[in-house]
């Protein structure tokens, strides 16, 4: 079974994947007393944080997945917290950068992949760059030097091209 359900949260019964109507996914169903639970997406914040040169922060990962590979700084948002405020703590936790959000880049989710990732622009405000306990390394790139064969997901090369490509298109 493809669920991180085996027993029912209600009632103990074995649940089974049981589709429920054409066109859905397969849901996990308590075959005692019926319950159904509806597998939520995680979501995750990012941001691409430039300074006052066109640069943008990027930092390699010291945890999987992707070790050693280089994102921009981001993470989870916790449940009740609110997705911008969740973008800013990333920053400032991965980075020691403060920020302030000016735009949305994009929303990126994947076929398959529990994980909605929702992609803001930034400019930093203040604060100095370093690493945290998840990052090897933090540096300010240009868009010419960024290492795009060592981004660590498909989110991250895709937040980054749509970024620059709106930062072309308004110069």
């Amino acid at each position: 079974m493809d669920t991180p359900y085996r027993f029912c949260p209600a009632c103990a019964g074995t649940m089974e994947l049981r589709l429920l109507k054409t066109g859905e996914p397969m849901r996990p169903v308590c075959t005692s007393c019926g319950q159904v639970i509806y597998l939520d997406p995680k979501v995750a914040v990012g941001t691409i944080v430039a300074d006052e040169d066109g640069r943008v922060v990027l930092v390699r990962r010291a945890i999987e997945p992707g070790y050693g590979l280089w994102v921009f700084p981001g993470g989870y948002v916790d449940r009740g917290e609110e997705v911008t405020a969740a973008a800013i703590r990333e920053a400032k936790e991965e980075s020691g950068l403060d920020i302030r959000l000016d735009s949305l880049v994009n929303i990126y989710s994947y076929p398959g992949r529990p994980l909605v990732v929702i992609v803001y622009a930034a400019t930093r405000t203040g604060g100095e760059l370093r690493v945290d306990d998840e990052s090897l390394e933090a540096r300010w790139f240009a868009p010419a030097e960024i290492p795009w064969q060592q981004l660590a997901f498909q989110s991250t090369r895709e937040g980054l091209s749509q970024y620059l490509e709106g930062f072309r298109l308004q110069k």
